[in-house]
């Protein structure tokens, strides 16, 4: 959903909203987004006068630099996606209508999804069949979209704080498996900001799951406690990973790592009037 948001976002209006990236998300210039969807002379003023009516909208603004028409980085007020969703829900614009109903069906669809989970996978692979992905590769994609969770519910249910520590035991188990963290994994894919598991081969995909099924089982069958201990059965999950991962290359004589990725793919013009889907949260880490 938040990449899907983010995309409505950067072209919304016809017009190109200034973003920064901050804080391992995108941020974006409010000003501009008041702009396109008041067509106020001066944006500025509106948004002082929005923040005056509803003070709580100070809580979801950060100040970040934007480049500005004088060609000078100037502070700007600026928002996470999120945040800029909940400023279109407070402007009384037909232009902002279009994301309203937007928010609206992506809040339908969660709720159908609570009740029937298997809805989400069927969004997730229509967004995969639309952006040109082979079947196949769906298939295995969805199979570690799958693992990935059950690893991080376990995690949850272990006492592991999401975000820092989430990170760490991802880029361990990466480091492990593949040699390199997931950072470094999307460098050699020439890859920025993007999903790296989204531009990872089958087998790529194939290996990082077993690694972390391995760390999951390992968990649950250490009762481990904590980050420590959930450490430990990161380690060790990331070591059967890697052992596969060695057996696989001395086999067939072809690395596991490649620098192969679906850019290609990646147009954001196939993905207009898709069903949403979430992103993992805790895919991308460092």
């Amino acid at each position: 959903m938040k990449e899907d948001a983010k995309n409505a976002l950067q072209t919304f209006g016809g017009k190109e909203i200034r973003k920064v990236w901050y804080n391992e998300q995108w941020y974006f210039s409010i000003i501009d987004v008041i702009e396109v969807l008041t067509d106020s002379a001066k944006p500025s003023t509106y948004w002082s006068m929005l923040k005056k009516r509803e003070p709580q909208l100070f809580t979801i603004c950060e100040k970040l630099k934007f480049l500005a028409p004088d060609n000078k980085m100037r502070p700007t007020d600026c928002a996470n996606t999120e945040g800029v969703l909940r400023i279109v829900m407070s402007v009384p614009s037909p232009k902002a209508e279009p994301l309203k109903l937007w928010l609206a069906q992506v809040g339908k669809e969660r709720i159908e999804e609570t009740e029937a989970p298997e809805l989400a996978f069927e969004r997730a692979r229509a967004i995969y069949k639309a952006k040109g992905y082979p079947d196949d590769w769906i298939g295995y994609r969805e199979k570690s979209i799958n693992i990935r969770k059950e690893l991080t519910d376990e995690w949850k249910n272990r006492g592991i704080k999401e975000n820092n520590e989430y990170s760490i035991l991802t880029a361990t188990i990466s480091k492990e498996t593949f040699g390199l963290t997931p950072s470094e994994h999307s460098k050699v894919k020439g890859l920025e900001k993007q999903n790296l598991r989204d531009h990872m081969t089958t087998i790529e995909l194939i290996i990082s799951a077993l690694s972390e099924e391995a760390t999951r089982t390992i968990a649950v069958n250490t009762d481990a406690q904590g980050f420590h201990e959930n450490h430990e059965a990161a380690v060790k999950g990331g070591e059967v990973g890697r052992l596969s991962r060695l057996n696989f290359e001395q086999a067939t004589g072809q690395k596991v790592v490649s620098s192969s990725n679906y850019l290609h793919l990646q147009s954001e013009e196939s993905l207009k009037n898709l069903p949403a889907s979430d992103d993992e949260s805790t895919d991308e880490q460092s």
